[in-house]
């Protein structure tokens, strides 16, 4: 399926489903109690894992030249390589052409409209990032997870939190918001205004509302994140959000900074953690929260044109920092990039059931990594036990396993249209946690930078996008 898959279908209304009140609840079971979401940005899966043993990977791909479909060979590049491709909606309906995936050489450049020709067309060189390599040999990779929406990274961010970004019954979030070096969220600038999408598929550019839930339809109210359900759970959930501050302009992905009463509560200072790299001291320090999530610095993120190769250090040191401590045997580590970066990917968008498919909020959209690394990741055949899944994921699948083994009710976004990559609901999927088998031992991942490199690391006082 992942190798011929091409167009047509269509998934639920997602932007007409109801939202649920959170449900209380004290935990499943699991023997996962504590989840910790680590956000690397702007890579397709393709753009990382081309040539992965296993996978579903390209080094040749297609393109459209005078209306007929084309052979190209993708450039093996480095992972600081300065490129920053389109990745806006637009972007994603020209590379994706109705399923045919061949349409990535005639996404038009923002500032000049030229087409931005072979540049979508390249991977990183595997020596650049054998950490990743090695968790993925390891551990669980996903092989088909996709964004939640063809777009960028502020409807990305969200969807982590929530699961979508529907402000009300025909209308979601979707691309960039303005004037963001600075600041972005309830600090954006007043003149500040969201772009949306339509269950249409009508795009609003600059039509929606100001980026701060106050500003939504109903005060949004209907507009929950996790933080609800852990809020409300009995007992409740603790969790923390690690991020760059927002003065260090790097915190403009900051996906809490939209919601109101966190802002504006006191969350912001307790539960919204800057600098990023705290959560290597809250580990050894025995801090570690029930749920944290990590954005990081924007050296550290994988973003192209960062012209910096730390990512692949960066989570490493947060994976060596669990695995060498107390947390190891109770810690599920997913690690996602936010959205694909423009980069080119051989694998047509999918929904739950694994069928090609679109939905009236934008998405699926592309494929990007997934790993999961935990004593209880699944283990497959490969020499060091690394498992490949080739189950249909999404951001979505994340929220509902976050979900499930926190006992919690749902959001009603896309926690109920996707697959928990764990087994605690019972739905389609969940392959790529196994907790019938014994924990698995850790072994430290090696890398070129190391735990006292983040630890002392100034901010590079950079966004970590722009878009």
């Amino acid at each position: 399926m992942l190798a011929a898959c091409s167009g047509g279908g269509t998934s639920s209304s997602l932007g007409t489903r109801p939202y649920l009140l959170p449900n209380s609840g004290s935990g499943s079971g699991s023997p996962i109690k504590h989840i910790v979401l680590v956000i690397q940005e702007n890579r397709s899966f393709n753009n990382l894992f081309a040539t992965f043993p296993g996978a579903t990977g390209a080094t040749v791909g297609k393109e459209l030249v005078h209306g007929k479909t084309k052979r190209i060979t993708l450039s093996e590049v480095p992972l600081e390589d300065k490129k920053d491709l389109i990745h806006s909606y637009t972007g994603f309906l020209t590379a994706y052409n109705g399923g045919k995936m061949n349409g990535f050489n005639l996404i038009r450049r923002l500032l000049s409209s030229s087409p931005e020709g072979k540049e979508p067309y390249e991977y990183v060189r595997p020596s650049d990032v054998v950490p990743y390599w090695t968790l993925a040999s390891t551990y669980a990779l996903a092989n088909a997870m996709f964004t939640t929406q063809g777009s960028e990274s502020f409807p990305a961010h969200q969807d982590l939190i929530r699961g979508g970004t529907a402000i009300d019954s025909t209308e979601s979030l979707i691309d960039d918001i303005p004037n963001v070096n600075e600041s972005w969220g309830c600090d954006s600038p007043s003149t500040s205004k969201t772009s949306l999408i339509t269950i249409q598929l009508q795009l609003r550019k600059r039509a929606g509302p100001f980026p701060c839930t106050k500003d939504f339809p109903g005060s949004g109210s209907s507009y929950l994140t996790l933080r609800d359900l852990f809020d409300a759970a009995s007992p409740a959930i603790s969790w923390k959000y690690y991020a760059p501050a927002l003065g260090d302009r790097g915190g403009i992905w900051s996906a809490f900074d939209v919601i109101y009463p966190v802002r504006y509560g006191p969350e912001w200072t307790a539960n919204v953690i800057s600098p990023q790299a705290t959560i290597l001291t809250d580990i050894s320090g025995g801090n570690l929260a029930q749920m944290s999530w990590v954005v990081p610095d924007n050296e550290d993120s994988d973003h192209p044109g960062s012209g910096s190769d730390d990512g692949p250090s960066w989570v490493a040191s947060i994976v060596n920092a669990i695995g060498e401590s107390q947390y190891w045997n109770s810690t599920a580590i997913i690690v996602v990039w936010d959205d694909w970066g423009g980069f080119y990917d051989p694998v047509v968008p999918l929904c739950a059931s694994g069928s090609p498919c679109r939905d009236n909020q934008g998405g699926p959209g592309f494929r990007v990594p997934m790993l999961v690394i935990a004593p209880y990741s699944t283990v497959g055949q490969g020499s060091k036990g690394g498992y490949i899944s080739n189950e249909a994921y999404s951001f979505g699948s994340t929220i509902r396993f976050i979900e499930d083994t926190f006992g919690l009710g749902r959001l009603g976004t896309t926690d109920e249209t996707t697959n928990s990559i764990g087994p605690e609901s019972g739905s389609q999927g969940g392959d790529m946690l196994d907790y019938n088998q014994s924990p698995r031992q850790f072994q430290p991942i090696g890398s070129k930078y190391s735990r006292s490199h983040f630890l002392h690391e100034k901010p590079s006082r950079l966004p970590v996008d722009t878009e």
